[in-house]
């Protein structure tokens, strides 16, 4: 059912759930907004030591709010293409702010014999050695007691926080107070932003928890534990960069070493409800090695670890790296311990360290201030990864009654929330027992969602409907306004087979330009429109607006399962081609393809018999 659901002009004021027809009306209203909530500004010390020296949080909030700003290292004015809606300043947590502070000559930490030496590093023009040294005090969980400054952190945690209660306009801009926790032991990322719903009172009862404190995520949940107990303050824990984790950030066993128990999956789901699955450095959905018979597993596939020195090295994907197959270890812990650990949704966001949050391939303003401008892109960034090695991307979206941080916060709580690659693709979600394509009017999707089913990242209700009948789901998306028209909708799904093994599967549910499947499963691919001359393309294919009802035809009543959907837009230009093009060089000097398929993936719905 192609374009047959008037889509979304319906679906920017849709429904909460509610009372079937009748009382639709009076239930509240979700739109959906557009944010990051993973920003570096100049108070990280990477981003510092990078040449991003004047992009302060302040900064961040004017780009992401549509002002135009000087970039910290070329100094050209730039500006967002679409401003945000929401954004989380989430500078890291270890030595925060303590480099500018060095450079600044606080006597705290620019007198000492570390601060002495950074000093020093910094007036030749060494940044990189003095990087090196802070990459391997994170890795190893040991601080520089010279550096380790809670006077100094206290009083950058007070800035950051005064920042973001200036900028947040409640309706129109929603800011968050919030800070990344980097444990990367031996450069295996586990990192972990960490935002709140509360303001200033509540965050300066505490200082920012490092890996410092613990690099083990279970001493990170009871931190949050006792705090929140302790401050009244909320707190969301969110995951990011797992496919660079060596395995370790969905592992099969807890930090000890000992097999996943109820406790930890509990624990897990109470602090982390979302995975941040897309980003700058890479797109953690899958990997071809994982997903083999997925043709669109190998999708800005990244794997270099955090790392310098005897840890400097490429990685191979592991199980415990990606998050389709994280989702399929849940299930299998699930059956055993009764709690899924890995229940999560599923969001996108930058992890830029330019203070900038860009994630348009036509805008894109580099990873490091470093890595800029086209011809600084040939430089290594991390050892063995340049600027054309990193993504432009990526963005979360959320379905939410207002612009607010209640608002915001709940929908990242009950997982209403999805990832993209840039694009703002609106994609809507639902799964229920009676969707069928003669009983959704045009102009009421998300009515119809929401009182016949249950929205992305719900849980299917087993009910005497179902009576063992196969699940359906209602799907659509339509094109960002100013970008690529799409290539189909497909739905992936997991599940565990009679022996419990996780098994997947991709269903292409809806294909644009009128295609259909082949006897076989094969599709035709959409095409390609991309000028490599100039780095332009044409929407002369694809399709503005995709949306169907689908039902598992594969469906058994007694596994375990989860589905989401992935939405894929036609080829467009990759940042890299942009690049080639302005430099006048081949796009294969880049080291990547010169175009890419942007993508949504929303939140998983579950079924549990």
């Amino acid at each position: 059912m192609r374009k047959s659901i008037a889509l979304m002009a319906a679906a920017a004021c849709v429904l909460l759930p509610g009372p079937r027809a009748g009382h639709a009306a009076d239930t509240p209203k979700r739109t959906v907004l557009w944010g990051d909530t993973h920003l570096h500004t100049s108070y990280s010390p990477d981003a510092f030591l990078m040449q991003n020296r004047t992009a302060t949080p302040d900064t961040a909030y004017s780009y992401a709010r549509g002002l135009p700003v000087p970039h910290p290292f070329h100094k050209a004015r730039i500006r967002i293409g679409t401003p945000l809606d929401f954004l989380v300043v989430s500078d890291h947590g270890e030595y925060m702010g303590v480099v500018p502070k060095i450079l600044e000559g606080d006597p705290l930490v620019a007198d000492t014999e570390t601060g002495r030496l950074f000093r020093k590093l910094a007036a030749e023009g060494k940044e990189m050695e003095a990087f090196a040294i802070l990459i391997g005090h994170v890795n190893a969980a040991k601080p520089d007691p010279d550096l380790n400054s809670p006077e100094v952190n206290r009083t950058v945690w007070g800035e950051i926080m005064d920042a973001a209660e200036r900028h947040n306009d409640p309706g129109a801009f929603t800011t968050f107070l919030g800070w990344e926790w980097s444990s990367t032991p031996e450069g295996k990322n586990l990192h972990r932003v960490i935002f709140m719903k509360e303001g200033k009172k509540e965050g300066e009862q505490f200082l920012p928890f490092t890996s410092f404190d613990t690099p083990k995520p279970e001493g990170l949940w009871k931190w949050l534990d006792e705090t929140s107990a302790r401050t009244g303050a909320s707190f969301i824990a969110i995951p990011h960069n797992s496919n660079i984790s060596g395995g370790l950030m969905f592992p099969l066993k807890d930090s000890e070493g000992e097999p996943i128990t109820a406790e930890y999956a509990r624990s897990r789901m109470k602090w982390e409800p979302v995975v941040e699955m897309t980003q700058i450095k890479g797109d953690s959905e899958t990997h071809p090695t994982l997903s083999p018979t997925d043709e669109f597993a190998d999708f800005e596939t990244y794997e270099h670890l955090i790392s310098v020195g005897e840890h400097a090295q490429d990685v191979t994907a592991d199980a415990g790296d990606y998050a389709r197959s994280a989702l399929k270890r849940g299930l299998e812990i699930e059956a055993r311990t009764g709690v899924n650990p890995y229940q999560f949704g599923m969001i996108g966001s930058t992890d830029s360290h330019t203070a900038m949050s860009s994630a348009e391939e036509n805008n894109f303003h580099g990873k490091m201030a470093l890595d800029s401008t086209p011809e600084t892109k040939a430089i290594d960034i991390i050892p063995g990864a340049n600027g054309w090695d990193m993504g432009a991307a990526g963005m979360v979206a959320v379905w939410a009654e207002e612009n607010t941080r209640a608002s915001i916060f709940e929908a990242f709580r009950r997982k209403e929330v999805y990832a993209t690659t840039g694009p703002r693709i609106r994609l809507r979600f639902f799964g229920g027992w009676d969707f069928a394509a003669e009983n959704v009017p045009a102009g009421e999707i998300s009515g119809e969602g929401y009182s016949r089913g249950v929205p992305m990242g719900a849980n299917l209700p087993v009910t005497p409907k179902s009576k063992g009948a196969p699940p359906t789901f209602l799907v659509a998306a339509l094109k960002d306004p100013v970008e690529a028209n799409l290539d189909r909708i497909q739905i992936v799904k997991g599940w565990l087979d009679k022996d419990g093994r996780a098994r997947e599967k991709v269903y292409d549910v809806v294909l644009s330009d009128g295609r259909t499947a082949g006897a076989d499963g094969s599709v035709k691919p959409v095409g390609n429109t991309v000028n490599l001359k100039t780095a332009t393309y044409t929407n002369t294919i694809g399709d503005t607006e995709l949306s169907t009802v689908w039902s598992d035809p594969d469906f058994d009543p007694a596994a375990r399962a989860f589905y989401y959907a992935r939405v894929l837009q036609i080829p467009t230009p990759r940042h890299s081609l942009f690049d080639a093009v302005a430099l006048g060089i081949d796009p294969q000097a880049t080291g990547h393809p010169a175009t890419i398929q942007e993508r949504a993936y929303s939140s998983p719905i579950w079924f549990t018999p």
